[in-house]
């Protein structure tokens, strides 16, 4: 992975989502412990990251293996 983690900003403006529809992806991730979740502060102001987790890494391996035979498929 690029990242160790991301904050909820930096996600969000690089997906360009709604916060909704960030937060639901988000906590669908969570739940299947795809992601780790990490609050804390900046100062005074929350602070939230996000970082794959070994789980994670390897369901969306699987993901983008089969994505590649779906490809080679429709050559």
């Amino acid at each position: 992975m690029v990242n160790d983690e991301i904050s909820y900003n930096d996600l969000k403006e690089l997906l360009d989502v709604t916060d909704g529809n960030l937060a639901s992806h988000l906590k669908a991730l969570e739940g299947l412990k795809y992601i780790a979740v990490f609050k804390g502060f900046i100062g005074r102001k929350t602070n939230t990251t996000y970082q794959i987790t070994k789980m994670g890494e390897k369901a969306f391996k699987e993901h983008l293996d089969m994505l590649e035979k779906i490809i080679q498929q429709a050559k």
